[in-house]
């Protein structure tokens, strides 16, 4: 049974890095949570490292000016690695091809515009129509207000005929902003895949972006973190806490998110009975539980 606890601070003194996911957990998609940021802050004036560990599709420079925008504090955090980051190393590397068909919205464009000095170029990628594609890039839908993966039918059944690899830029099925919850890449990628079509995944709970992360939280602590020494805190029981579990950290499970309802939260905690009941479900024992990251 993992353990519910009520704040971070009750097991922080046992790590000295976090690799925090960023909706559900910091913020909503509208605004910060007073009480995660504080959180975060006590960590760091404790002399911990906080790497912020986003699947959002866009480079981690595009990421900062969203939470800029949104009003999360620099002094909560150290740094930022995102799925967009990962994804575009595995996209310049070649293995995809030159000319991609993007499916996502044109504020996703930084994923080809904007990319770190620190990834290497082997190709010059070009967005091109699907009948030219030698592989299709998926940062989302096209519109994630009105579509659902059903309005890509046509395009599923020409990519696996084709033989079109599918890099999915994040794996997440969906997210909510704000109330309302609306569709991710993951959830494009999983309907290609249920057709036969071949899928790379570069966020969270795949191996690539932790490889990532590490790398950057090193580099931001002037030494190596062991991952022991390494919480891995999300609302994503498919994404942050398999994905934590999977790489050998230890996880903090953000009950409130997500999984709110299926975790029957109270007064801001899970219900014990309904909280035991969907981690046996996804046969997953996070360290901790909380309701909200406070």
């Amino acid at each position: 049974m993992s353990r519910i606890i009520t704040s971070l601070a009750e097991i922080a003194e046992g790590y000295d890095g976090l690799f925090c996911d960023l909706w559900g957990c910091l913020h909503n998609g509208v605004r910060p949570f007073e009480e995660a940021v504080a959180a975060l802050r006590r960590f760091r004036s404790e002399g911990g490292r906080v790497l912020l560990l986003t699947n959002a599709p866009r480079p981690r420079v595009q990421v900062g000016r969203q939470l800029d925008r949104m009003g999360v504090p620099h002094d909560c955090y150290d740094a930022i690695v995102s799925s967009g980051d990962a994804a575009q190393a595995g996209l310049l590397s070649g293995s995809f091809g030159a000319r991609v068909y993007h499916i996502g919205t044109e504020r996703d464009a930084t994923f080809f515009e904007e990319v770190a000095a620190d990834i290497p170029r082997r190709v010059e990628i070009q967005r091109v129509p699907l009948a030219e594609a030698e592989s299709i890039v998926c940062t989302g839908l096209f519109d994630d207000e009105t579509e659902t993966p059903d309005d890509y039918r046509a395009t599923y059944l020409e990519g696996v005929n084709r033989g079109l690899k599918f890099l999915c830029a994040n794996p997440d099925i969906f997210v909510d902003r704000g109330e309302q919850r609306l569709y991710c890449a993951g959830a494009l990628a999983a309907a290609y895949a249920e057709r036969g079509g071949e899928v790379h995944y570069f966020g969270k709970p795949h191996a690539p972006i932790y490889t990532l992360a590490r790398q950057r939280l090193n580099e931001v602590a002037g030494e190596e973190i062991a991952d022991d020494r390494i919480l891995a805190i999300g609302d994503g029981i498919l994404t942050d806490i398999a994905g934590g579990v999977g790489d050998g950290f230890d996880t903090l499970f953000v009950a409130g998110g997500l999984a709110a309802e299926e975790t029957g939260m109270r007064n801001g905690q899970p219900d014990p009975a309904q909280l035991a009941r969907f981690l046996d479900k996804h046969r997953l024992s996070p360290t901790a539980s909380i309701g909200m990251l406070r």
